[in-house]
């Protein structure tokens, strides 16, 4: 005889609010500029910044990453 395959337990997905999210803090220039391990995108800002006129909100730093 040969055993069929049962039905194994189907695991159901989350819904997308009840999901955990990471969260990142903004971080400005003079952050970025004093950072121990800079990133790519915060360098990217850094230099955008130095730019005479410049306005920036900041940037979200991957470093700073939490779940919420």
């Amino acid at each position: 005889m040969s055993k069929g395959k049962g039905k194994g337990k189907v695991a159901k997905k989350k819904p997308a609010s009840e999901r955990k999210q990471y969260h990142y803090k903004l971080v400005l220039s003079d952050t970025c500029a004093v950072c121990k391990t800079p990133c790519a995108r915060g360098m990217r800002y850094l230099d955008r910044m130095r730019q005479p006129g410049a306005v920036g909100k900041g940037v979200p730093c991957v470093l700073t990453r939490t779940y919420g």
